[in-house]
């Protein structure tokens, strides 16, 4: 009996994050934002839909969790960029989304914007952009779950999950229980090629 050709099978996505490592890397991301800030007490958290809010909320849950006599809910915000974007004529069917800030607002305050994927740095530039529009807190930080390179604009975040280098052509999703029914981060090659 002879072999036919081998035909290569398509993989799946590979998991990058697994529910309990992205508990462990918003938990110690929370404590660097604590250390670093000296308390929790003149912080806001902006969460970018659709998925930094949620994120920006587990955030502020653990932030309270550690500092005692902060109240999470009052922490977060939401801070929709779709307008401030400069692709929007490559994209144009983006919903507007809400953005929400806590009743403190931001003059004066820390804002830490909570994003899950930092790629180009465009969004986090509307986010700026925004932000301006909205007041003048005293500084400007970034919490990423994961940072995939290829920056476009000169934008650092101060605050990462996961360093995960990747190329052009894949695909990195984030998968949250409050979107999306789990949590897990993957990385998707569109040619089908593994990881």
């Amino acid at each position: 009996m002879t072999a036919g050709p081998v035909v290569p099978r398509a993989s799946g996505p590979t998991l990058v994050l697994g529910a309990p490592e992205i508990v462990r890397a918003l938990t110690r991301i929370a404590h660097e934002i604590l250390e670093r800030n000296k308390g929790g007490s003149d912080l806001v958290l902006l969460g970018i839909p659709t998925r930094g809010l949620p994120l920006a909320v587990r955030l502020a849950a653990r932030l309270a969790a550690v500092e005692p006599g902060l109240d999470a809910a009052a922490l977060v915000g939401s801070l929709d960029v779709t307008m401030y974007r400069d692709d929007l004529r490559h994209h144009p069917t983006r919903a507007i989304g809400a953005t929400q800030l806590p009743a403190s607002g931001i003059d004066g305050k820390i804002v830490v914007l909570v994003d899950d994927v930092l790629y180009s740095g465009r969004t986090i530039r509307a986010a700026l952009d925004a932000i301006s529009d909205l007041g003048r807190p005293r500084a400007v930080q970034l919490a990423a779950l994961v940072d995939r390179g290829h920056r476009e604009l000169p934008i650092r975040p101060d605050y990462v999950g996961k360093n995960l280098p990747t190329s052009h052509h894949e695909r990195v999703r984030v998968l949250l229980t409050e979107t999306d029914g789990e949590d897990a981060v993957l990385i998707e090659d569109p040619d089908g090629g593994a990881r």
